[in-house]
């Protein structure tokens, strides 16, 4: 199982190396995910998000713990893996190896190797969270479409996906949906 936190500036930061600790003595592989602009108030903010190098820093005052390469199907996951080595619980732990990852969609961002898509509960096929356009699938489906058809609506909308997010660049806008509404 895989549980996902996103840590906090002024929340719930201090509280990762116990999260982590608790995951660990379960079996349950935990993910840290860098805040992403995607809040419905549009408050996020680059300077109080936490970053996966802090994550990393303050994880490393309490675990040993060692990056694993990106092959195979990990070279195109979201999340950089850790494996767990050392650390409080140890002789508790469920699983060894024991591992973490972190998801640095912003200061570390990982387009460019992104085969995801996602389709929200209303039926639209997004091929970024932060893309401005959807793809209907819903309609399609509720007039008869083939598989083949659909297939073809599909693959336009992948041939068409955003070379990258742009949080960093000059006049990066946040998409009107929030993560809840997209389906994360």
């Amino acid at each position: 199982m895989k549980i996902n936190s996103v840590l906090v500036r002024g929340g719930n930061l201090t509280e990762a190396p116990a999260l982590l600790e608790w995951s660990l003595r379960r079996g349950f592989e935990l993910r840290f995910i860098e805040h992403m602009p995607l809040d419905a108030d549009h408050t996020w903010s680059r300077e109080e998000m936490v970053r996966a190098e802090e994550i990393l820093e303050l994880l490393g005052e309490h675990f040993t713990f060692r990056a694993l390469p990106r092959e195979g199907a990990a070279a195109t996951a979201p999340a950089e893996e850790f494996e767990v080595v050392d650390g409080p619980g140890a002789d508790e732990w469920a699983v060894r190896p024991a591992r973490f990852g972190v998801i640095a969609s912003v200061t570390r961002p990982f387009c460019r190797d992104c085969d995801r898509l996602r389709l929200t509960a209303d039926g639209q096929l997004r091929t970024c969270l932060f893309a401005h356009s959807e793809t209907d699938l819903r309609g399609p489906l509720r007039a008869g479409a083939t598989d083949a058809e659909l297939a073809e609506v599909i693959a336009r909308a992948v041939a068409g996906k955003q070379a990258g997010h742009g949080i960093g660049a000059a006049g990066f806008t946040q998409p009107e949906r929030t993560m809840s509404a997209i389906g994360g």
